[in-house]
């Protein structure tokens, strides 16, 4: 009788195990080209960690950081949605065992002369009075035959890693944001600090103009044209100023911080961070591992093929096992004892025969769902290796300029102190100072807007290839189970 006891489990637990409906999943392939088309390095270069930003090597930027780490809205935001997303996985892996409920009561009835006798409640007899004592539990199982609670779960643990790889991508864009902003602050100071120095340029050619023409020797026109060369640069300061003071205060609320707090900080000007002569992009295909927003689209499609499993099963009997037992009695004395008790055990099926083609409309819909969260993918890959080859593009274009820019500036240097040199001797006209001046202060803007570019596009660069090159420790395929 045992054996026969465990061949019969044994061979249920192998039906049980091995009927599964619905497609199983395979993971989708990306047709990926064997390399990137711009370069920006040889690939022996050092590699970053995850800690992408330190190697711009500024240590403000850097606290920063660890602030927006600790304190961001959009990071917190993310990992609440990551428990709400654990608590739905545990949902449905609870839904694989039995339940119970137990239960507790007491009636004190009286029984109604225009009821006939038996019929509850008030059936007992014109004016009887009556007490009934009751506890017990209750338990039913239904036995996942076909495999729908299985592919209920397997879709919560792929929504589960979705929602893991969804925070990581959260503070990639987060930090990347933060980081991008403090580029465009750095830039902006740089801009107002090229505009002051060519305003104290503009200034002394100002005050030469101002000499000369006091003495006879220079027409009202020159001074004029200085005038309105200085109130024009002078113009342009408060410009600065204000986008400067907006990188601030948008730097603060990234990282969870009221805007007062950093002025005081970042106000005053710090170089911009030079970006890395040389950045090792590695092969297209490190994207998929890389990348979370990959990863992440990658999970939801296997979120959407196991709900398709979860749809069949609604194709099939439902078998559960269901079973009672308690204590019933009239009476408070007898009501514990053994002979009150009572119990009912047995199995139910149920077997949906009509719905009109309600299941199989489900099914088709997460087929399509499937079909979209595939092509999501393939657009997520194809846009992954867009954002390379732009930000690739980006850093050598940009250092490509910067040699040509400070030759450029260190040239119209030069002419502007010429240029004075010769007008306060009255050896040259004003115009070939003001377009001296007007060369330089262009000059220095360009650089100052190209230095800031570069630093921009390696934060791009960084952002596109994942956010270094090796994936955070929660990115894991591990669920929360």
């Amino acid at each position: 009788m045992a054996r026969s006891l465990k061949a019969t489990l044994a061979a249920l637990a192998g039906v049980l195990a091995g009927c599964t409906v619905g497609p199983d999943y395979v993971a989708p392939t990306a047709a990926l080209p064997s390399g990137f088309t711009e370069t920006a390095g040889p690939d022996g270069a050092p590699m970053p960690a995850n800690a992408w930003w330190k190697a711009f090597g500024d240590a403000t930027l850097d606290q920063l950081m660890a602030e927006a780490q600790q304190s961001a809205p959009a990071l917190a935001e993310a990992r609440a949605r990551l428990r709400e997303v654990r608590a739905l996985q545990g949902i449905a892996v609870s839904a694989e065992y039995p339940t119970a409920d137990a239960g507790a009561g007491y009636d004190h009835t009286r029984g109604s002369a225009n009821v006939p006798i038996g019929v509850p409640p008030g059936g007992l007899g014109p004016g009887e009075y009556g007490n009934l004592w009751q506890a017990g539990f209750d338990a039913s199982w239904e036995v996942d035959l076909f495999g729908g609670r299985r592919r209920a779960v397997e879709s919560a643990d792929a929504a589960y890693e979705a929602a893991v790889a969804d925070r990581a991508d959260v503070e990639l864009s987060l930090l990347a944001e933060v980081a991008r902003n403090y580029m465009e602050l750095r830039g902006a100071q740089r801009q107002l600090a090229v505009a002051q120095e060519n305003l104290a340029i503009q200034q002394d050619a100002l005050h030469i103009t101002q000499a000369q023409f006091g003495a006879g020797l220079a027409p009202r026109l020159d001074l004029l044209r200085a005038q309105a060369q200085v109130a024009d640069t002078g113009a342009s300061i408060p410009a600065f100023e204000a986008d400067a003071r907006a990188s601030i205060y948008r730097i603060g609320a990234l990282v969870g911080r009221a805007p007062e707090e950093l002025v005081g900080r970042l106000d005053a000007p710090q170089p911009i961070p030079p970006a890395l002569p040389q950045v090792p992009p590695g092969l297209p295909s490190d994207l998929l591992l890389r990348r979370p927003d990959i990863r992440a689209a990658e999970r939801r499609i296997a979120t959407a093929n196991a709900r398709i499993g979860v749809a069949t099963a609604d194709l099939y009997p439902h078998f559960s096992l269901t079973g009672i037992a308690g204590l019933e009695s009239l009476s408070a004395k007898s009501f514990p004892n053994a002979s009150s008790s009572y119990f009912a055990v047995g199995p139910s099926v149920s077997w949906l025969i009509f719905d009109a083609g309600k299941v199989r409309f489900q099914i088709s819909a997460e087929q399509a769902r499937t079909d979209q969260a595939t092509a999501a993918y393939q657009r997520t890959v194809l846009g992954a290796l867009r954002d390379v080859e732009t930000a690739l593009l980006a850093c050598a274009r940009n250092s490509e300029r910067s040699g040509e820019l400070a030759a450029e500036v260190d040239a119209d240097r030069q002419a502007v102190e010429v240029a004075t040199q010769l007008y306060a001797k009255g050896l040259s006209d004003f115009l070939s100072v003001l377009d001296a001046e007007r060369s330089l202060d262009a000059a220095q803007d360009q650089q100052a807007q190209n230095d800031r570019d570069a630093a921009l596009a390696l934060v791009a660069l960084y952002k596109a290839l994942g956010g270094g090159w090796t994936t955070t420790s929660d990115a894991g395929s591990g669920t929360g189970r």
